[in-house]
């Protein structure tokens, strides 16, 4: 089996999927929250394959990932934190970033009607890059993950990631099989939940506008301080993501918060959502 190929390259899944295992997924996307396509996702193909988690990111050319949804079954509170430092750190170093590169100009031409669908499988053993390897592989016990990629509106690639547990092994044959059978869903139901996602963070793109406006005293640090609380992070993932130390992360939630005069995130929202002077 070869690291990476697209799909429709080799033979067919004779796996079929029931009208009511899609339309349970179909039904929540966009009602529910951020994480439960992903949650959805490991339970749907989780019923045919063991998987320990799903990742879904988003890729866009000159821009750090986004972390689109998280999915645990309950094997490690840390996945949030570790979709963090991967998004963060170690993106550059994933496999899957070359193969996004060489096949950029082949899905542009095929459009979104019938995507080009691209999967990548990656071991622990794969990584050189030492803490890539323990915080994404060996800390969360994982033995191998499988990406389904695919280009959305010709400049985002996203990708949904599917882990094994090393008490699973790494994907065999029928593991494989059963995820291609998915795919095409697996990638539909994505870029229906992202389009949703995205609406709501022009949303917050423009309420945090609004607010430094009425606050222009606040620097590039305290935006992203602000952008992170409206994203709902502890304080423990505020600081992975702007790569403070703990203790710094308090210092600077506290002092955005006395700037803009409020208590806690409950008061910011409500600031926030306030079109006042």
């Amino acid at each position: 089996m070869p690291r990476h190929w697209v799909l429709g390259s080799l033979a067919a899944s004779p796996l079929s999927l029931g009208l009511p295992q899609v339309s349970a997924l179909l039904a929540r996307l966009g009602l529910a929250g951020r994480h439960a396509v992903a949650e959805d996702l490991l339970q749907l193909v989780g019923a045919h394959v063991p998987l320990a988690q799903c990742t879904i990111f988003a890729f866009e050319a000159g821009r750090r990932p986004t972390i689109v949804a998280v999915g645990d079954r309950s094997r490690t509170q840390e996945l949030p934190h570790i979709a963090e430092a991967y998004v963060s750190r170690f993106h550059r170093l994933d496999g899957s970033a070359a193969v996004m590169r060489d096949e950029l100009a082949v899905a542009q031409k095929a459009g979104s009607a019938a995507p080009r669908i691209v999967l990548h499988r990656q071991r622990g053993a794969d990584i050189q890059h030492a803490d890539y390897r323990r915080i994404c592989y060996e800390q969360p016990q994982v033995a191998e993950r499988l990406a389904v990629m695919a280009l959305y509106e010709g400049r985002r690639w996203l990708s949904v990631n599917l882990y094994r547990g090393i008490e699973h092994g790494p994907f065999d044959d029928a593991g494989i099989a059963v995820v291609e059978a998915f795919a095409p869903l697996i990638v539909h139901a994505v870029r229906l939940h992202h389009t949703g996602q995205a609406v709501h963070q022009d949303l917050s793109g423009l309420l945090l506008a609004r607010l430094v406006r009425r606050f222009p005293a606040l620097t590039q640090r305290d935006r992203d301080v602000v952008a992170a609380l409206m994203d709902g992070l502890s304080t423990e993932a505020l600081a992975l993501r702007l790569g403070l130390t703990l203790a710094s992360a308090q210092t600077y939630q506290k002092r955005v918060l006395r700037k803009l005069g409020v208590a806690g995130q409950r008061e910011l929202l409500a600031l926030l959502l306030d079109g006042g002077a």
